[in-house]
Protein backbone atom coordinates (compact mmCIF):
# COMPACT_ATOMS: atom_id res chain seq x y z
CA UNK A 1 0.00 0.00 0.00
CA UNK A 2 2.53 2.50 1.15
CA UNK A 3 5.24 1.43 -2.10
CA UNK A 4 1.88 1.75 -4.05
CA UNK A 5 0.90 5.37 -3.12
CA UNK A 6 4.98 6.41 -3.16
CA UNK A 7 4.66 4.95 -7.22
CA UNK A 8 1.80 7.04 -8.13
CA UNK A 9 3.37 10.20 -6.71
CA UNK A 10 6.72 9.51 -8.73
CA UNK A 11 4.81 8.64 -11.85
CA UNK A 12 1.49 10.93 -11.66
CA UNK A 13 3.22 13.65 -13.50
CA UNK A 14 2.76 14.99 -17.05
CA UNK A 15 6.79 14.03 -18.55
CA UNK A 16 5.82 15.88 -21.90
CA UNK A 17 6.71 19.24 -21.42
CA UNK A 18 9.31 21.43 -23.12
CA UNK A 19 9.55 24.86 -21.40
CA UNK A 20 13.11 25.44 -20.44
CA UNK A 21 14.14 27.40 -17.83
CA UNK A 22 17.35 29.01 -16.17
CA UNK A 23 17.08 27.24 -12.50
CA UNK A 24 19.38 28.56 -9.58
CA UNK A 25 20.25 26.37 -7.09
CA UNK A 26 21.58 27.26 -3.70
CA UNK A 27 22.80 24.27 -1.29
CA UNK A 28 25.91 24.46 0.87
CA UNK A 29 26.63 20.64 0.19
CA UNK A 30 27.45 20.60 -3.73
CA UNK A 31 29.11 16.92 -4.90
CA UNK A 32 29.94 14.86 -6.91
CA UNK A 33 30.70 10.54 -7.43
CA UNK A 34 34.05 10.93 -6.54
CA UNK A 35 33.37 12.64 -3.38
CA UNK A 36 31.76 10.81 -0.27
CA UNK A 37 28.65 12.47 0.24
CA UNK A 38 25.17 12.51 -1.33
CA UNK A 39 24.85 13.45 -5.07
CA UNK A 40 21.03 14.11 -5.59
CA UNK A 41 21.66 17.98 -6.84
CA UNK A 42 24.65 16.89 -9.13
CA UNK A 43 22.51 13.79 -10.19
CA UNK A 44 18.75 16.33 -10.84
CA UNK A 45 20.88 18.98 -12.14
CA UNK A 46 22.54 16.73 -14.65
CA UNK A 47 19.62 15.57 -16.03
CA UNK A 48 17.83 19.15 -15.93
CA UNK A 49 20.48 20.25 -18.35
CA UNK A 50 20.43 17.22 -20.70
CA UNK A 51 16.71 18.19 -20.76
CA UNK A 52 18.12 21.58 -22.33
CA UNK A 53 17.66 23.49 -19.09
CA UNK A 54 20.61 26.20 -17.73
CA UNK A 55 21.22 25.42 -14.20
CA UNK A 56 23.53 27.20 -11.82
CA UNK A 57 23.96 26.09 -8.10
CA UNK A 58 25.49 28.00 -5.55
CA UNK A 59 27.56 26.01 -2.84
CA UNK A 60 30.66 25.95 -0.62
CA UNK A 61 33.78 23.72 0.78
CA UNK A 62 32.18 20.43 2.22
CA UNK A 63 35.06 18.22 3.71
CA UNK A 64 32.62 15.83 2.30
CA UNK A 65 32.62 16.40 -1.35
CA UNK A 66 35.15 16.47 -4.02
CA UNK A 67 35.17 20.19 -4.82
CA UNK A 68 37.50 22.58 -4.11
CA UNK A 69 38.67 26.20 -4.03
CA UNK A 70 41.74 28.16 -3.44
CA UNK A 71 39.94 31.83 -4.18
CA UNK A 72 36.95 32.82 -2.32
CA UNK A 73 35.03 32.20 -5.48
CA UNK A 74 35.34 29.97 -8.12
CA UNK A 75 33.51 28.76 -11.27
CA UNK A 76 33.44 25.33 -12.14
CA UNK A 77 31.73 23.20 -15.11
CA UNK A 78 30.85 20.11 -14.37
CA UNK A 79 29.25 18.09 -16.63
CA UNK A 80 27.27 21.11 -18.25
CA UNK A 81 26.06 22.56 -14.78
CA UNK A 82 27.53 26.05 -13.92
CA UNK A 83 29.12 25.42 -10.09
CA UNK A 84 29.86 28.60 -8.20
CA UNK A 85 32.05 27.32 -5.60
CA UNK A 86 32.19 29.93 -2.33
CA UNK A 87 35.16 29.30 -0.34
CA UNK A 88 33.84 28.72 3.12
CA UNK A 89 34.87 25.85 4.79
CA UNK A 90 32.11 23.40 6.58
CA UNK A 91 32.81 20.09 8.44
CA UNK A 92 30.97 17.94 10.58
CA UNK A 93 34.08 17.89 12.62
CA UNK A 94 33.88 21.65 13.70
CA UNK A 95 32.31 22.83 16.66
CA UNK A 96 28.50 24.36 16.89
CA UNK A 97 29.87 27.70 16.75
CA UNK A 98 32.15 27.43 13.70
CA UNK A 99 29.62 25.89 11.53
CA UNK A 100 26.88 28.46 12.56
CA UNK A 101 29.66 30.58 11.39
CA UNK A 102 29.75 29.28 8.02
CA UNK A 103 26.33 28.78 7.46
CA UNK A 104 25.83 32.49 8.30
CA UNK A 105 28.77 33.40 5.77
CA UNK A 106 27.87 31.22 3.36
CA UNK A 107 23.92 32.80 3.31
CA UNK A 108 25.25 36.29 2.67
CA UNK A 109 27.84 35.78 0.34
CA UNK A 110 25.42 33.94 -1.42
CA UNK A 111 22.79 36.22 -1.47
CA UNK A 112 24.91 38.65 -3.46
CA UNK A 113 23.96 35.59 -6.78
CA UNK A 114 20.21 36.01 -5.44
CA UNK A 115 20.55 39.21 -6.75
CA UNK A 116 22.48 39.34 -9.99
CA UNK A 117 22.33 36.03 -11.28
CA UNK A 118 19.59 35.30 -14.19
CA UNK A 119 16.85 32.96 -12.90
CA UNK A 120 13.37 31.36 -13.42
CA UNK A 121 13.21 29.29 -10.87
CA UNK A 122 15.25 29.55 -7.24
CA UNK A 123 16.05 26.45 -5.11
CA UNK A 124 17.25 26.47 -1.80
CA UNK A 125 18.02 23.43 -0.08
CA UNK A 126 18.06 23.00 3.46
CA UNK A 127 19.56 22.42 6.03
CA UNK A 128 20.97 24.45 6.89
CA UNK A 129 17.70 26.70 7.18
CA UNK A 130 20.14 30.20 6.90
CA UNK A 131 19.92 28.82 3.28
CA UNK A 132 16.51 30.48 2.78
CA UNK A 133 18.62 33.76 3.33
CA UNK A 134 19.34 34.22 -0.65
CA UNK A 135 16.08 31.94 -1.58
CA UNK A 136 14.43 35.03 0.14
CA UNK A 137 16.60 37.79 -1.19
CA UNK A 138 15.52 36.32 -4.84
CA UNK A 139 11.87 36.05 -3.70
CA UNK A 140 11.81 39.75 -2.31
CA UNK A 141 13.77 41.83 -4.33
CA UNK A 142 14.22 39.60 -7.94
CA UNK A 143 10.10 38.66 -7.93
CA UNK A 144 11.64 34.93 -8.38
CA UNK A 145 9.69 31.86 -7.76
CA UNK A 146 11.14 30.10 -4.55
CA UNK A 147 11.28 26.69 -4.57
CA UNK A 148 12.35 25.45 -0.55
CA UNK A 149 13.76 21.97 -0.55
CA UNK A 150 13.24 20.57 2.99
CA UNK A 151 15.98 18.04 3.54
CA UNK A 152 15.38 17.93 7.27
CA UNK A 153 12.62 19.36 9.80
CA UNK A 154 15.08 21.93 10.57
CA UNK A 155 15.27 23.41 13.29
CA UNK A 156 13.07 21.12 15.17
CA UNK A 157 16.01 18.74 14.82
CA UNK A 158 18.64 21.14 16.01
CA UNK A 159 16.74 22.10 18.88
CA UNK A 160 15.43 18.86 19.81
CA UNK A 161 19.63 17.76 19.99
CA UNK A 162 20.52 20.53 21.77
CA UNK A 163 22.04 22.21 19.20
CA UNK A 164 20.25 25.17 19.89
CA UNK A 165 18.96 26.21 23.34
CA UNK A 166 19.11 29.98 24.11
CA UNK A 167 15.10 30.73 23.85
CA UNK A 168 15.35 34.24 21.81
CA UNK A 169 17.30 31.75 18.85
CA UNK A 170 15.08 29.03 19.10
CA UNK A 171 12.18 31.18 18.35
CA UNK A 172 13.58 33.45 15.49
CA UNK A 173 14.77 29.91 14.39
CA UNK A 174 10.83 28.53 14.07
CA UNK A 175 9.89 32.09 13.05
CA UNK A 176 12.66 32.00 9.91
CA UNK A 177 11.58 28.45 8.77
CA UNK A 178 8.09 29.79 8.55
CA UNK A 179 9.02 32.91 7.02
CA UNK A 180 10.60 30.25 4.40
CA UNK A 181 7.49 28.18 3.88
CA UNK A 182 4.93 31.25 3.45
CA UNK A 183 7.28 32.42 0.67
CA UNK A 184 7.54 29.51 -1.32
CA UNK A 185 5.93 29.03 -4.18
CA UNK A 186 6.76 25.54 -3.57
CA UNK A 187 7.82 23.00 -0.86
CA UNK A 188 9.49 19.52 -1.57
CA UNK A 189 10.01 17.53 1.41
CA UNK A 190 12.82 14.80 0.83
CA UNK A 191 10.30 12.30 2.70
CA UNK A 192 6.87 11.31 2.81
CA UNK A 193 7.17 12.09 6.28
CA UNK A 194 8.69 15.22 6.33
CA UNK A 195 6.27 16.73 3.79
CA UNK A 196 3.16 15.52 5.76
CA UNK A 197 4.83 17.97 8.91
CA UNK A 198 4.86 20.67 7.04
CA UNK A 199 1.46 20.62 5.37
CA UNK A 200 0.25 19.74 8.86
CA UNK A 201 1.48 22.56 10.64
CA UNK A 202 1.32 25.02 6.88
CA UNK A 203 -1.99 23.78 5.43
CA UNK A 204 -1.75 27.11 2.64
CA UNK A 205 1.46 25.63 1.27
CA UNK A 206 2.02 23.69 -1.91
CA UNK A 207 3.88 20.59 -0.43
CA UNK A 208 5.11 17.59 -2.45
CA UNK A 209 7.57 14.68 -1.34
CA UNK A 210 10.62 13.87 -3.81
CA UNK A 211 12.72 11.57 -1.77
CA UNK A 212 16.40 11.21 -1.89
CA UNK A 213 17.65 9.05 -5.22
CA UNK A 214 19.63 5.90 -6.37
CA UNK A 215 22.60 5.80 -8.85
CA UNK A 216 21.27 2.23 -10.24
CA UNK A 217 23.96 2.14 -12.80
CA UNK A 218 26.76 3.40 -10.31
CA UNK A 219 25.38 0.95 -7.06
CA UNK A 220 24.12 -2.04 -8.87
CA UNK A 221 27.11 -2.19 -11.14
CA UNK A 222 29.23 -5.94 -10.18
CA UNK A 223 31.77 -4.86 -8.44
CA UNK A 224 34.67 -7.26 -6.29
CA UNK A 225 34.72 -7.53 -3.11
CA UNK A 226 37.32 -5.62 -1.14
CA UNK A 227 39.72 -7.53 0.39
CA UNK A 228 40.39 -5.45 3.18
CA UNK A 229 37.71 -6.55 5.29
CA UNK A 230 37.62 -10.31 6.14
CA UNK A 231 34.57 -12.66 6.93
CA UNK A 232 30.94 -11.66 6.67
CA UNK A 233 30.18 -7.87 8.11
CA UNK A 234 27.75 -5.30 8.60
CA UNK A 235 28.23 -1.88 7.23
CA UNK A 236 27.68 1.93 7.82
CA UNK A 237 28.87 3.90 6.29
CA UNK A 238 27.78 7.97 6.85
CA UNK A 239 28.87 10.59 9.18
CA UNK A 240 29.85 8.97 12.73
CA UNK A 241 27.99 11.57 15.34
CA UNK A 242 25.11 11.95 17.68
CA UNK A 243 22.21 12.04 15.36
CA UNK A 244 23.30 8.81 13.26
CA UNK A 245 23.48 7.37 16.82
CA UNK A 246 27.02 5.79 16.51
CA UNK A 247 28.01 4.67 19.50
CA UNK A 248 24.85 2.48 19.57
CA UNK A 249 26.54 0.51 16.91
CA UNK A 250 29.36 -0.42 19.34
CA UNK A 251 26.73 -1.08 21.93
CA UNK A 252 25.98 -3.77 19.61
CA UNK A 253 29.43 -5.39 18.64
CA UNK A 254 29.66 -5.65 22.43
CA UNK A 255 26.61 -7.79 23.01
CA UNK A 256 28.17 -10.05 19.59
CA UNK A 257 31.44 -10.46 21.51
CA UNK A 258 29.47 -11.44 25.23
CA UNK A 259 27.69 -13.76 22.59
CA UNK A 260 31.12 -15.27 21.62
CA UNK A 261 29.89 -14.56 17.78
CA UNK A 262 32.77 -13.31 16.55
CA UNK A 263 32.10 -14.56 13.12
CA UNK A 264 30.08 -11.11 12.52
CA UNK A 265 32.23 -7.88 11.87
CA UNK A 266 31.15 -4.26 11.72
CA UNK A 267 32.54 -2.27 9.23
CA UNK A 268 32.16 1.80 9.61
CA UNK A 269 33.13 4.00 6.93
CA UNK A 270 32.98 7.33 7.70
CA UNK A 271 34.55 11.00 9.89
CA UNK A 272 32.46 12.95 12.41
CA UNK A 273 32.91 14.25 15.43
CA UNK A 274 32.64 10.72 17.47
CA UNK A 275 35.16 9.40 15.43
CA UNK A 276 38.06 9.72 17.29
CA UNK A 277 36.01 8.61 20.44
CA UNK A 278 35.07 5.67 18.67
CA UNK A 279 38.13 4.66 18.03
CA UNK A 280 39.12 5.01 21.73
CA UNK A 281 36.66 2.94 22.70
CA UNK A 282 37.55 0.29 20.33
CA UNK A 283 40.64 -0.35 21.96
CA UNK A 284 40.05 0.41 25.25
CA UNK A 285 36.78 -1.97 25.45
CA UNK A 286 38.65 -4.84 22.91
CA UNK A 287 35.94 -5.12 20.00
CA UNK A 288 37.99 -6.57 17.61
CA UNK A 289 35.04 -7.47 15.98
CA UNK A 290 35.07 -3.37 14.39
CA UNK A 291 36.42 -1.97 11.44
CA UNK A 292 36.62 1.78 11.05
CA UNK A 293 37.38 3.01 7.53
CA UNK A 294 38.42 6.35 6.23
CA UNK A 295 36.06 8.27 4.29
CA UNK A 296 36.31 6.96 0.51
CA UNK A 297 34.34 8.19 -2.76
CA UNK A 298 31.34 6.60 -3.56
CA UNK A 299 32.75 4.62 -6.86
CA UNK A 300 35.08 2.94 -4.17
CA UNK A 301 32.47 2.91 -1.62
CA UNK A 302 30.21 0.62 -3.90
CA UNK A 303 32.35 -2.60 -3.37
CA UNK A 304 32.01 -2.72 0.70
CA UNK A 305 28.14 -1.90 0.03
CA UNK A 306 27.45 -4.65 -2.46
CA UNK A 307 29.44 -7.52 -0.74
CA UNK A 308 27.51 -6.21 3.16
CA UNK A 309 25.69 -8.83 4.49
CA UNK A 310 23.60 -6.02 5.56
CA UNK A 311 23.12 -2.06 6.05
CA UNK A 312 23.05 -0.42 8.68
CA UNK A 313 20.79 2.42 9.06
CA UNK A 314 20.70 3.91 13.09
CA UNK A 315 19.76 7.19 14.07
CA UNK A 316 19.26 8.88 17.54
CA UNK A 317 15.43 7.20 18.87
CA UNK A 318 13.98 10.70 19.06
CA UNK A 319 10.68 11.31 17.03
CA UNK A 320 12.04 13.91 15.00
CA UNK A 321 14.52 11.15 13.14
CA UNK A 322 11.38 9.29 11.77
CA UNK A 323 10.83 11.50 9.13
CA UNK A 324 14.32 11.56 7.61
CA UNK A 325 15.55 10.02 4.32
CA UNK A 326 18.99 9.50 4.71
CA UNK A 327 21.03 8.83 1.80
CA UNK A 328 21.98 5.43 2.31
CA UNK A 329 19.13 4.04 2.44
CA UNK A 330 18.53 4.38 -1.59
CA UNK A 331 22.07 3.69 -2.02
CA UNK A 332 22.27 0.20 0.13
CA UNK A 333 18.77 -0.62 -1.62
CA UNK A 334 20.36 -0.17 -5.31
CA UNK A 335 23.54 -2.07 -4.26
CA UNK A 336 21.38 -5.09 -3.29
CA UNK A 337 21.79 -5.35 0.03
CA UNK A 338 18.70 -5.33 2.85
CA UNK A 339 18.57 -2.68 5.60
CA UNK A 340 18.13 -2.54 9.54
CA UNK A 341 17.44 0.72 10.75
CA UNK A 342 16.08 2.00 13.60
CA UNK A 343 13.30 5.14 12.74
CA UNK A 344 10.00 4.54 13.32
CA UNK A 345 8.33 6.35 10.74
CA UNK A 346 7.67 6.26 7.06
CA UNK A 347 10.95 3.95 6.06
CA UNK A 348 9.83 1.50 8.52
CA UNK A 349 6.24 1.30 7.22
CA UNK A 350 7.98 0.76 3.78
CA UNK A 351 10.29 -1.71 4.81
CA UNK A 352 8.11 -4.32 6.29
CA UNK A 353 5.50 -3.37 3.20
CA UNK A 354 8.49 -4.24 1.25
CA UNK A 355 10.44 -6.73 2.59
CA UNK A 356 13.38 -5.97 2.20
CA UNK A 357 14.88 -5.63 6.02
CA UNK A 358 14.07 -5.04 9.60
CA UNK A 359 13.36 -2.14 12.10
CA UNK A 360 14.41 -2.50 15.31
CA UNK A 361 14.63 0.06 18.71
CA UNK A 362 17.31 2.48 18.46
CA UNK A 363 17.35 1.64 22.41
CA UNK A 364 18.08 -1.95 22.47
CA UNK A 365 21.38 -2.79 20.85
CA UNK A 366 20.72 -6.89 21.64
CA UNK A 367 17.92 -6.07 18.61
CA UNK A 368 20.51 -5.54 16.70
CA UNK A 369 22.64 -8.29 17.27
CA UNK A 370 20.07 -10.47 17.34
CA UNK A 371 18.92 -9.57 14.05
CA UNK A 372 22.47 -9.91 12.91
CA UNK A 373 22.66 -13.32 14.29
CA UNK A 374 19.69 -14.44 12.60
CA UNK A 375 20.90 -12.61 9.04
CA UNK A 376 24.05 -15.02 9.39
CA UNK A 377 22.39 -17.69 10.04
CA UNK A 378 20.01 -17.58 7.80
CA UNK A 379 21.62 -16.79 4.07
CA UNK A 380 18.80 -17.56 2.07
CA UNK A 381 16.88 -14.89 3.39
CA UNK A 382 19.55 -11.88 3.47
CA UNK A 383 20.08 -13.18 -0.55
CA UNK A 384 16.36 -12.76 -1.04
CA UNK A 385 15.72 -9.76 0.88
CA UNK A 386 18.99 -8.39 -1.42
CA UNK A 387 17.32 -9.31 -4.62
CA UNK A 388 14.05 -7.53 -3.82
CA UNK A 389 15.95 -4.39 -2.61
CA UNK A 390 17.32 -3.81 -5.82
CA UNK A 391 14.23 -4.04 -7.84
CA UNK A 392 12.76 -1.51 -5.08
CA UNK A 393 15.38 1.07 -5.58
CA UNK A 394 14.77 0.39 -9.24
CA UNK A 395 10.94 0.97 -9.03
CA UNK A 396 10.64 3.72 -6.59
CA UNK A 397 13.66 5.35 -6.29
CA UNK A 398 15.85 5.95 -10.08
CA UNK A 399 17.97 9.18 -9.88
CA UNK A 400 16.29 9.92 -13.16
CA UNK A 401 12.19 9.06 -12.72
CA UNK A 402 12.85 11.28 -9.56
CA UNK A 403 14.60 14.49 -11.30
CA UNK A 404 12.10 14.58 -13.83
CA UNK A 405 9.42 14.64 -11.53
CA UNK A 406 11.33 17.49 -9.79
CA UNK A 407 11.82 19.01 -12.88
CA UNK A 408 8.00 18.78 -13.56
CA UNK A 409 7.01 20.20 -10.51
CA UNK A 410 9.39 23.39 -11.06
CA UNK A 411 8.40 23.76 -14.66
CA UNK A 412 4.50 23.38 -12.96
CA UNK A 413 5.35 26.61 -10.68
CA UNK A 414 7.14 28.49 -12.53
CA UNK A 415 4.08 28.58 -15.49
CA UNK A 416 1.58 28.68 -12.84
Amino acid sequence: MYGQGLAKKINGVDQNRNSKMRILYFYQYFSTSEGAWGTRVYEFAKNWVKAGHQVTVVTSVYAKSDLKARHLIEEKQVEGIRVLVINIHIDNRQTILRRISSFVQYAFVSSWYALTEPADIVVASSGPITVGIPGLVARWIRRRKLVFEARDLWPEGAVRMGMIRNRLLIRLSWYFESVCYRNAALIVGLSPGIAADIKRRFPACRVESVTNAANISLFAAPSERAPSVPGPYAIYFGNLGEVNHSAFLLDAAAVLIRRNRLDIKLVLIGEGQLKQALLERIDREKLTNVMVLDLMPKTKLVSFIQHALVSLIPLKPLEIFDTSSPNKLFESLAAGVPVIQTTQGWIKSFVAEQRIGYTIDGNHPEELAEKLIYLLDHPEEAVSMGIRSREVAMQYFDKDVLAQRMLNLMVQTHEQ
